[in-house]
Protein backbone atom coordinates (compact mmCIF):
# COMPACT_ATOMS: atom_id res chain seq x y z
CA UNK A 1 0.00 0.00 0.00
CA UNK A 2 1.82 3.49 -0.78
CA UNK A 3 0.32 7.00 0.80
CA UNK A 4 -1.31 7.42 -2.49
CA UNK A 5 -3.86 4.49 -2.68
CA UNK A 6 -4.39 5.16 1.50
CA UNK A 7 -5.08 9.24 0.51
CA UNK A 8 -7.54 7.53 -2.07
CA UNK A 9 -9.81 5.88 0.30
CA UNK A 10 -10.05 8.26 3.12
CA UNK A 11 -11.86 11.41 4.06
CA UNK A 12 -10.27 12.00 7.38
CA UNK A 13 -7.04 12.94 8.21
CA UNK A 14 -4.74 12.77 11.75
CA UNK A 15 -1.42 15.43 10.96
CA UNK A 16 0.90 15.76 13.91
CA UNK A 17 -2.26 15.02 16.20
CA UNK A 18 -4.59 17.28 14.23
CA UNK A 19 -7.97 16.44 12.64
CA UNK A 20 -8.33 17.55 9.48
CA UNK A 21 -11.34 17.10 7.12
CA UNK A 22 -10.23 19.89 4.41
CA UNK A 23 -7.69 18.05 2.40
CA UNK A 24 -6.60 18.06 -1.29
CA UNK A 25 -5.18 15.58 -2.94
CA UNK A 26 -3.92 15.03 -6.48
CA UNK A 27 -1.15 15.17 -9.16
CA UNK A 28 0.24 18.06 -7.70
CA UNK A 29 0.47 16.77 -4.54
CA UNK A 30 -0.93 17.02 -0.81
CA UNK A 31 -2.46 19.97 0.40
CA UNK A 32 -4.01 20.01 3.91
CA UNK A 33 -5.91 22.84 6.28
CA UNK A 34 -7.68 22.84 9.39
CA UNK A 35 -8.02 24.79 12.63
CA UNK A 36 -5.86 24.76 15.37
CA UNK A 37 -7.46 27.00 18.12
CA UNK A 38 -8.12 30.01 16.15
CA UNK A 39 -4.84 29.89 14.09
CA UNK A 40 -5.63 28.23 10.42
CA UNK A 41 -2.62 25.43 9.49
CA UNK A 42 -1.83 24.26 6.40
CA UNK A 43 1.01 21.76 4.86
CA UNK A 44 1.60 21.28 1.29
CA UNK A 45 3.68 18.01 0.10
CA UNK A 46 4.54 17.68 -3.39
CA UNK A 47 3.65 14.58 -5.11
CA UNK A 48 7.08 13.73 -4.91
CA UNK A 49 7.75 13.96 -1.23
CA UNK A 50 3.96 11.42 -0.91
CA UNK A 51 5.59 9.06 -3.39
CA UNK A 52 8.50 8.86 -0.88
CA UNK A 53 6.71 8.82 2.51
CA UNK A 54 7.20 5.51 4.91
CA UNK A 55 4.81 3.73 6.89
CA UNK A 56 5.15 2.32 10.48
CA UNK A 57 2.00 0.56 11.32
CA UNK A 58 -0.91 2.82 10.40
CA UNK A 59 1.21 5.77 10.38
CA UNK A 60 3.01 7.76 7.67
CA UNK A 61 6.11 10.16 7.82
CA UNK A 62 6.15 12.46 5.32
CA UNK A 63 9.45 14.39 5.60
CA UNK A 64 9.21 18.74 4.27
CA UNK A 65 10.87 21.72 4.29
CA UNK A 66 9.98 22.34 8.12
CA UNK A 67 10.67 18.72 9.06
CA UNK A 68 8.97 15.71 8.92
CA UNK A 69 4.96 15.48 9.76
CA UNK A 70 3.07 12.40 11.37
CA UNK A 71 -0.14 11.29 8.95
CA UNK A 72 -2.81 8.90 9.67
CA UNK A 73 -5.52 8.47 6.79
CA UNK A 74 -9.00 7.90 9.07
CA UNK A 75 -12.72 7.15 7.81
CA UNK A 76 -14.97 9.04 9.26
CA UNK A 77 -18.28 8.14 10.43
CA UNK A 78 -21.22 8.92 8.31
CA UNK A 79 -25.03 9.18 9.19
CA UNK A 80 -27.15 6.97 6.40
CA UNK A 81 -28.69 9.64 3.81
CA UNK A 82 -32.49 9.44 4.44
CA UNK A 83 -35.09 10.28 1.83
CA UNK A 84 -37.01 13.15 3.21
CA UNK A 85 -39.76 12.51 0.62
CA UNK A 86 -40.57 9.11 2.56
CA UNK A 87 -44.02 8.70 3.72
CA UNK A 88 -45.09 9.13 7.50
CA UNK A 89 -45.98 5.71 9.11
CA UNK A 90 -50.03 5.74 9.95
CA UNK A 91 -49.37 3.99 12.98
CA UNK A 92 -50.77 5.95 16.16
CA UNK A 93 -48.10 6.98 18.73
CA UNK A 94 -48.85 5.58 22.13
CA UNK A 95 -48.28 7.82 25.12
Amino acid sequence: MTLANALATCDMLLIDGLHAFDFTFDDAGLTIECMDGRQLRRWVFSAEQVGAASVAGDTWTLASADGEHRLVCMSAFRAPDEDDDEEPLDEPVER
